[in-house]
């Protein structure tokens, strides 16, 4: 799979989640981080892991970091090299940075600077909540920007036993279904053909204004 090529920066808890779980969906991923034993740690799990300082240009440079479409600055306590990772990044010509905050202030900074995201974690966790409580019928909820979301949901009971392309999601409903879990086991990029069962868990991109439209379809609110 080729896809996009993301680089991330620091391997806390926050860091080493976004890796691993981008390496198990099968892109090419490069970690850099100062710690030797954090480096060694995932390396078997990632295509490149790399042990350096971050902050520094030349180093930067000789990683070939401009190759990389997405940089991810997920160092967390030292809030003086998240600064300068950012910058030099954005120096660099990186495409698409993302930049993880500690708080407001190193989020105005972060701002400034350039980062084209800035993810304050406990946040965006608290507002994920939130949906989920609210929502009901959605099992979890990543909104990708003020219109749309990637949800998890259950079927529609009107869905059971037919097959994608006869409930025909994009066209009915304007949402695509990326996968499907059922049991233990997820569908990546299920069949049209796949049949819709009540146990299955869809995982569906969409508007936010169509995915307000299921869930009230859902509880027989339309």
């Amino acid at each position: 799979m080729r896809g996009k090529q993301f680089v991330i920066f620091g391997l806390g808890r926050f860091g080493l989640s976004l890796a691993t779980t981008l390496a198990e969906a099968g892109y090419e991923v490069m970690v850099v981080d100062k710690c030797e034993e954090s480096v060694q740690e995932i390396a078997p799990l990632v295509t490149h892991a790399v042990q350096a300082d971050a902050s520094d240009m030349d180093t930067l440079k000789s990683l070939g970091i401009r190759n990389f479409d997405v940089a991810i600055v997920a160092i967390g306590k030292d809030i003086q090299a998240s600064i300068m990772t950012t910058l030099l990044l954005k120096e660099l010509g990186i495409p698409y940075v993302v930049a993880k905050a500690s708080s407001e202030i190193h989020e105005r900074v972060l701002r400034k600077i350039g980062a084209d995201r800035i993810i304050l974690p406990e946040q965006e966790m608290g507002m994920r909540i939130a949906n989920n409580l609210i929502s009901g019928n959605i099992l979890d909820h990543i909104q990708l920007s003020s219109e749309y979301s990637i949800i998890e949901m259950g079927i529609l009971p009107d869905w059971k036993g037919k097959s994608i392309i006869e409930v025909d999601p994009r066209g009915v409903y304007g949402i695509n279904i990326i996968a499907v879990q059922r049991g233990g086991s997820i569908d990546i990029s299920p069949s049209p053909n796949y049949i819709l069962e009540t146990e299955d868990t869809l995982v569906v991109v969409g508007s936010n204004k169509q995915i307000q439209f299921l869930e009230a379809k859902r509880y027989g609110k339309q």
